[in-house]
């Protein structure tokens, strides 16, 4: 059964990982083209020294980066825990600046065993058409190439610094487990950070659907045309002339996740969530298999709401409920990453 919708998708073939980059940048994300000097972080502030009944400490931290002598900064927080051991870590894109808020359990996280750094996507750029804006202003005067980027590649290489920071943490932190992860447009930002940086062992995107971990080819829910319709600034230009014409894409969203291996993703989904298209989401990740050491756990027929398929090293989940990042998902995610072994 699941061989057949797969071939009525008519996906394209998978290529090599570098060649699979360039199209997904070129065609729908853009690149971040400045060449950055060293990244200079600053802790302001400490803020909970004693954080979660004194087992973590929690910093806001500043991030400056500097291209072609412009400078662009901005926040995020850190929560470490701090007993002599290196703990797994999640860089969360995250809607809020606020620790802990309703996407992120923070304290749950690091009774885990997970310390956690986290950025609001605001902070890098605002979510809206205006490229003057943080990061976008720096990149861009008044104009954008076709293949320039959109806001969930700034987004993304946010992410990205935040692991820059990681490495000079090293101390506290297991740089063999970190895990970037997000929600709807984040976990379309989530995925794109792991397949460009290989310093992240783990990926998890959240409901992300359209552009993020779901086929564009034979979707149900929200498609090229809706999405660029509503957030054309999320992507390059390039992409909306792909809006109807979804089999003139060189690529499909397998391509996104095929990037990471054989580092592991997980891809979550929730069964009421047809805008997003929770067998889109399975689809690809089955479409994305065959690079992967361990492929999806294959079942003889599409999940249904409660099914979690973790054995593989790309790795599904279907909950029941909405578009809302829940407990859990986040559950899920842990579970997934002590099955390969990345909690010690």
């Amino acid at each position: 059964m699941l061989d057949t919708l797969l071939k009525k998708r008519d996906l394209p073939t998978l290529r090599p990982r570098g060649e699979m980059l360039d199209i997904l940048h070129r065609e729908i994300y853009g690149y971040v083209r400045a060449t950055w000097d060293t990244p200079v972080f600053t802790v302001k502030e400490n803020i909970v020294p004693n954080f979660c009944a004194g087992k973590a400490t929690l910093n806001k931290v500043t991030v400056t980066c500097r291209t072609a002598g412009r400078e662009f900064s901005f926040p995020f927080y850190e929560t470490l825990i701090y007993d002599g051991k290196h703990h797994p870590f999640f860089v969360h894109i995250n809607f809020r600046d606020s620790v802990p808020d309703r996407y992120m359990p923070t304290e749950e996280l690091v009774d885990n065993g997970f310390s956690v750094l986290s950025f609001c996507h605001n902070d890098v750029t605002r979510d809206n058409n205006d490229f003057t804006d943080g990061l976008a202003g720096i990149l861009y005067n008044g104009s954008r190439r076709p293949d320039d980027a959109g806001k969930i590649a700034m987004w993304s290489w946010a992410a990205s610094r935040i692991m820059d920071h990681a490495e000079t943490r090293g101390d506290m932190l297991d740089l063999d487990c970190a895990t970037v992860c997000g929600h709807s447009r984040l976990g379309k930002a989530a995925l794109l950070a792991a397949a460009d940086d290989e310093r992240f062992a783990y990926a998890y995107s959240n409901d992300s659907g359209c552009s993020g971990a779901a086929l564009s080819r034979g979707k149900s829910g929200e498609n090229i045309k809706d999405i660029c319709s509503r957030f054309p600034y999320w992507f390059c230009e390039n992409y909306y002339k792909y809006a109807e014409h979804e089999d003139e894409l060189p690529c499909d969203q397998h391509f996104l996740l095929a990037a990471i291996a054989p580092r592991r993703v997980l891809i979550g989904s929730a069964a009421d969530d047809a805008w997003a298209d929770p067998p889109s989401e399975f689809l690809s990740a089955l479409a994305a298999s065959p690079v992967f050491s361990r492929g999806l756990e294959c079942p003889d027929c599409l999940p249904k709401a409660g099914d979690f398929l973790p054995r593989g090293d790309i790795g599904y989940h279907l909950r029941a409920g909405r578009h809302y990042f829940s407990r859990e998902d986040w559950q899920r995610l842990i579970e997934f990453i002590r099955i390969h072994g990345g909690v010690k």
